[in-house]
Order: structure tokens, then C-alpha cells, then sequence
């Protein structure tokens, strides 16, 4: 969404594929158990990839070793000039508004280190007379599990909709606002 006139390749899309289709190289030089990997983020103009994880310390070492192992296969089947980094400054974050005021998450990301970007749920308690920016103003507590259980799901499909249009999720009552309704 940031940059909409790049080349982004997201998960579940493999090496072999972004080698090919965002025109780094030859993806003949990935070998074929390596050509199956799939790193979550892939910018293939700005040449950073990202991987996304769970904001704790051994999700964020997960996430290291997998972005230096997708680089490391990714920068033997590009072009010299064409060589991938960790990517940096990827942060922000989202409301996703459940029943009408029944319920208010945020999902925030940020990227701490080249290539790793950690996220994490929180939530707002309930208020249904106040509106979402007044509630954004509220504090943060971590999203309970049986909640993140519950809406998880629909939580996902909402936002995807959000970001690349469709139908909303049945069942959802709310509304996500995106990075740009969150300054």
C-alpha cells in the first residue's frame, strides 16, 4: 500500500517466483528445495525483504534466521545489481472496530532490525458511546486469547478486504481503519 508502483511479493509466493517474475535474475541458480522457500515480504524494486513475526525475542530470532537464509538463497540467483537487504522502516499500525463499539483491536508493527518485522494485537476496553479515535486514546492492554481466538480469524479477512477491496467477512460489524484514518 505504501508503494503501490513496486513489485511486492507476499507469502505464500516462492523464491523461484520472485527470482522469475520480478525480473532479478536467473531462478535456475535457486536449487529445488530452496526455490520453495517463501519469505513474507519481497519488495522487488525498493530490493528489501521483510519477515513478520510475533513481537517476543524468540519469534524475532526466528525471524532473523529466516530473513538471512532467504537473502543469502534469493542474492546467489540475482543479478550483481539486484542484491536483496533486510528491509527497514516498515512500521504503522491498524484499528479494527468489532460491533459497532463493542470491541476495538490494534494491530501495530514495527521493524527493529533490517529484515525483521515484529507485530503485536492490543485492545481498547469497551466503550460503545465513544468514537474510535477516542477510544484509540484509551490504554493499550494486551488482546486477551480467547479474544484473539474468537474474532482472529474474521479479523483477517477484514482487514484483507480493507486493503485489496471485496466482500466484508459475514458476521462483521465494524470497520478497519487503515494506517492513513489512524494519524
Amino acid at each position: 500500500m505504501q508503494h503501490p508502483s513496486n513489485r511486492v511479493f507476499i507469502d505464500p509466493t516462492d523464491l523461484y517466483t520472485i527470482v522469475e517474475e520480478g525480473e532479478l535474475g536467473n531462478p535456475e541458480h535457486l536449487s529445488k528445495l530452496v526455490r520453495r522457500l517463501r519469505p513474507d515480504i519481497t519488495d522487488t524494486r525498493l530490493l528489501v525483504l521483510f519477515e513478520v513475526k510475533p513481537d517476543d525475542e524468540e519469534s524475532r530470532e526466528d525471524g532473523r534466521q529466516q530473513a538471512g537464509r532467504y537473502l543469502a538463497a534469493l542474492n546467489k540467483a540475482v543479478d550483481p545489481d539486484k542484491k536483496l537487504v533486510g528491509g527497514t522502516g516498515f512500521e504503522g499500525s491498524l484499528f479494527i472496530d468489532f460491533e459497532n463499539g463493542g470491541a476495538l483491536w490494534q494491530l501495530s508493527w514495527r521493524t527493529p532490525e533490517p529484515g525483521v518485522t515484529l507485530y503485536r494485537w492490543s485492545y481498547r476496553r469497551k466503550n460503545p458511546k465513544a468514537s474510535w479515535k477516542e477510544r484509540a486514546a484509551q490504554k493499550e492492554e494486551p488482546l486477551p486469547r480467547e479474544e484473539i481466538e474468537q474474532h482472529g480469524e474474521m479479523a483477517e479477512q477484514a482487514i484483507r478486504v480493507a486493503y485489496e477491496g471485496g466482500e466484508r467477512p459475514k458476521g462483521f460489524q465494524g470497520q478497519v481503519y487503515l494506517p492513513g484514518d489512524c494519524r
